[in-house]
């Protein structure tokens, strides 16, 4: 039994996971390499990520530099960055790139909580997704040599509280993301 909620502590992980990655990629407008690293560039005759290709750092907070390992993709990049859909311009100098991050509106910073709230509700259900499986596994024991009601009873109730504390965290997040979007 121990196994099923190990297996289900280590699913939460990484629900919990995937939703702090997808908060990464939300703006705040302010400089943040992980805003674009994972932005895929068409390279090599392949699709990569930029941080596969360059080097990425902070210059001030509303600038971001890219440093290409190969100038030959600078172009790729800087066609890569312009057409994504983070609305942000690159702007070639010599042999790296300069990426302004524009700062947010309030009518922006609300769309962005907007979307916050939706990739926490993602989460949410795949959490809820993880517990329904696991219960059902629990459940499937009913019956079995030495397991009894109050096994089961207190298996569920353990999963509840794992559930409860992985969505803790996920609001959490949620909270840091949103003061960080409103700060101005």
């Amino acid at each position: 039994m121990k196994e099923l909620l190990e297996e289900a502590k280590s699913q939460l992980a990484e629900v919990l996971e995937l939703v702090a990655e997808d908060l990464k990629g939300v703006k705040t407008g302010r400089a943040k390499p992980q805003l674009v690293e994972d932005l895929e560039v068409e390279a090599y005759q392949t699709k990569m990520t930029l941080k596969e290709l360059a080097s990425i750092s902070v210059a001030d907070p509303h600038t971001l530099l890219v440093s290409p390992w190969d100038k030959s993709v600078i172009e790729a990049i800087e066609k890569a960055v312009n057409a994504s859909d983070l609305h942000l311009h690159a702007q070639v100098a010599n042999e790296t790139i300069r990426i302004k991050i524009p700062a947010l509106t309030e009518e922006t910073r609300k769309d962005l909580v907007k979307l916050v709230q939706q990739k926490l509700e993602s989460g949410r259900r795949l959490l809820r997704q993880v517990r329904n499986e696991s219960k059902k596994k629990i459940e499937d024991l009913k019956g079995g040599a030495g397991v009894s009601e109050d096994d089961i009873h207190q298996w569920l109730e353990n999963l509840q509280e794992l559930v409860d504390q992985f969505l803790e965290k996920i609001e959490m997040l949620g909270k840091k993301k949103e003061e960080e979007l409103l700060k101005i």
